[in-house]
């Protein structure tokens, strides 16, 4: 005859709650040395099986994001980049733009710090499960060319409009020919007032309808991306340096 103990391990086993059986034992002990309710003790024994879905979960959005590193603002040296407001970019990293639908944008020369920031956000958003996208400019650009080629275009700019938070990095790196800045403004536009966009350019705004080769698609585009944004302009030198940089003032 089946133990009531041994049944439930099989229950739990076909329901694969996997969690629930590493720390049954665990917990029974606790229940009985500490005199708890079946209340209480069940709760404990849930909350190990939620805390391990969602650590598995919050590993899986970040996943999906696609970042090139996994940099966190911890890792950030704003001492280095003095011209940065450290609280300002902590406040970024409790998401208030992402429910206000702002964009964020990093401004520099090159390796200053803006993708490390711009990707510490975004991991700090995946971790809260908003859906998180990081992508080069040029590759996303190409994936548009590739999809109007394909007769699939709406279906693409569709997927990238989806994003609570979408990080565009190097805008202005490479050349954007005006069928591809009008692709550029098309996904703009979309997420307009309804989704948050980061972008990271080494390109002053005053420079942009050279990078777009269009006056006015390059207006269009500023004036989406700038209407409800702020902008984080970072002078100094580079990040990438640093270390080189702190060796020679030894």
């Amino acid at each position: 005859m089946t133990s009531s103990y041994t049944q439930l391990i099989n229950n739990l086993e076909y329901l694969k709650l996997k969690q629930m059986i590493t720390h049954l034992d665990e917990v029974i002990n606790f229940i009985n040395s500490n005199n708890l309710s079946f209340v209480e003790g069940l709760n404990k024994l849930t909350t190990h099986e939620i805390d391990f879905k969602e650590a598995n979960m919050i590993r899986s959005m970040v996943k999906v994001g696609a970042f090139p590193h996994q940099k966190e603002l911890k890792d950030f040296d704003f001492e280095f980049q003095p011209s940065i407001n450290k609280q300002q970019v902590l406040d970024f990293q409790t998401l208030r733009f992402l429910e206000q639908k702002e964009n964020l944008v990093f401004l520099g020369s090159s390796g200053v710090g803006k993708t490390h920031l711009a990707t510490s956000i975004g991991i700090a958003a995946a971790k809260k499960r908003y859906s998180t996208y990081f992508i080069k400019c040029h590759d996303l650009l190409q994936q548009l060319k590739k999809a109007k080629l394909e007769n699939r275009l709406d279906a693409r700019l569709k997927h990238f409009a989806k994003y609570k938070l979408l990080i565009v990095d190097e805008l202005g790196y490479l050349p954007i020919d005006k069928d591809d800045s009008k692709l550029f403004f098309q996904l703009i536009d979309m997420r307009y007032e309804k989704k948050s966009t980061i972008l990271t350019t080494n390109i002053n705004f005053s420079n942009w309808d050279e990078v777009f080769y269009d006056a006015v698609i390059a207006s269009a585009i500023l004036d989406r991306i700038l209407h409800h944004a702020h902008v984080i302009s970072i002078s100094g030198k580079s990040y990438r340096l640093k270390d080189h940089f702190y060796q020679e003032n030894e």
